[in-house]
């Protein structure tokens, strides 16, 4: 059956979620990515908009200007990682439930997800035009001095997937599960290819 998690998500919606799992989103989802962590971590500015229970996610959006509103052209996924030591606190400080972003994040986001319950999911990269038709509509923008990219655009999405979840509320990781599995296999392959290619120098 498609898991769907609609916004406001509480923590018994995720409850059940593992790393893994393919989800979707329907709701509130909001662009957050660098400059915003920061100014909320290291400039003590609160976000512009309550997040408790939303999602955000780590992409810089191609937006359009469309009569009175915005039209969103094209919004794929920025690397998660670069948010990774400010993401705990995030999460504590928004109470926000569902991180989007590209690749995996490390212990720090486990930590938060895990103390606060929350999820980080990956949304395909190369994706971008894809995940611009999954936006209903942008429904508001904060900080637009930052620039397009930067902005906190505020969309209202249905179904907008697959996310892959990356980090559970348990604070299963599964990118770096799979990094130390993928390791432990590559090691016996090595050996097998240096003993066939040893006269290489």
């Amino acid at each position: 059956m498609k898991k769907i998690l609609t916004t406001p998500i509480s923590e018994a919606d995720l409850a059940d979620i593992r790393v893994g799992d393919v989800i979707y989103l329907t709701g509130t989802l909001v662009t957050c990515r660098d400059v915003c962590h920061r100014r909320l971590i290291e400039l003590k500015r609160p976000i512009p908009f309550d997040l408790a229970g939303k999602a955000i996610f780590h992409a810089g959006p191609i937006v359009r200007k469309n009569g009175d509103g915005w039209e969103m052209v094209s919004v794929g996924p920025t690397t998660s990682m670069r948010m990774e030591s400010f993401e705990q606190e995030f999460i504590k400080q928004t109470g926000v439930k569902l991180i989007v972003g590209k690749g995996g994040m490390g212990p720090n986001t486990e930590a938060g997800c895990k103390k606060y319950k929350a999820l980080h999911v990956i949304y395909p990269a190369g994706c971008a035009v894809l995940a611009a038709t999954q936006v209903e509509e942008i429904e508001g923008v904060h900080w637009m001095e930052l620039g397009m990219p930067e902005s906190l655009w505020v969309c209202r999405v249905k179904e907008f997937g697959p996310l892959i979840v990356s980090i559970d509320t348990h604070g299963n990781n599964l990118i770096a599960e799979n990094k130390k599995q993928f390791a432990e296999r590559c090691e016996p392959l090595i050996a097998d290819i240096c003993e066939h290619v040893h006269y290489i120098k």
